[in-house]
């Protein structure tokens, strides 16, 4: 696969996700959850592995919408046509 192709393919998947996931600037586990995206518990683990970046509000964990689309691009899995 070209790099014209892959980077092409990457921004429509990026796109795509900036369609479904709202408006907003951080968002808590439980919106996300709430979204079925990732379950609290799996984004706990990729929290404690330092595989999402978290903005901490008191006792509340929050993941922006740029880190959220930038993990959701980085494992998207393309299908082989």
């Amino acid at each position: 696969m070209t790099t014209d192709k892959l980077m092409s393919e990457t921004q429509a998947i990026r796109a795509s996700f900036n369609e479904a996931i709202p408006q907003g600037v951080i968002f808590n586990l439980r919106e996300i959850q709430k979204w079925k995206i990732l379950n609290i518990p799996m984004a706990k683990k990729l929290i404690a592995n330092r595989e999402l970046e978290v903005v901490k509000i008191g006792n509340k964990l929050h993941i922006s919408r740029a880190v959220l689309i930038e993990y959701l691009v980085s494992n998207t899995i393309a299908a082989v046509a």
